[in-house]
């Protein structure tokens, strides 16, 4: 079993979080997998910014704000 780091990116609203984790590489074939602490990581972040509260996410993971660009 090895690990490796990645980030995911979760989009609710106008917000993007940039939350890293660690997947489990294996030699069967749901690799590669999240923990179930990792999982449960991107879910109170999502969780915490359906709810607005930048604070809680931004304990957990980088917090940036989606703006459009003009052309």
């Amino acid at each position: 079993m090895n690990m490796r780091k990645k980030t995911k990116y979760i989009h609710e609203g106008k917000y993007v979080a940039e939350v890293d984790v660690e997947l489990i590489v294996t030699d069967d074939e749901w690799a590669p997998y999240l923990s179930l602490q990792d999982a449960y990581k991107l879910d109170d972040v999502r969780e915490a910014l359906r709810r607005g509260d930048l604070q809680g996410a931004s304990q957990i993971a980088r917090v940036f704000t989606k703006q459009p660009i003009a052309i």
